[in-house]
């Protein structure tokens, strides 16, 4: 999910850099069609949207789970 949120980030941050320049890119060419306000909550949702999901997504980084720990100790006491 990471991912995807930084790629969303991505092209909506890019999105709104090209707008000052006055380009599009053709990926997000079809937002206008709505007209210029709709776009900016579009590129701006993609930001938001993007940045949320590449901040508050756990870490792909897992810790030993406990009820691993906790079979782990009754396969040692059976064995004795």
């Amino acid at each position: 999910m990471k991912k995807l949120g930084g790629y969303l980030a991505f092209f909506g941050g890019f999105a709104i850099v090209l707008k000052f320049f006055d380009r599009v890119p053709r990926l997000l060419f079809w937002i206008y069609t709505w007209g210029d306000t709709v776009a900016w909550i579009i590129m701006l949702g993609f930001l938001v949207g993007g940045l949320a999901l590449m901040f508050l997504t756990p870490s792909e980084e897992t810790e030993e789970k406990p009820s691993n720990e906790w079979n782990s100790k009754e396969e040692t006491e059976s064995k004795e």
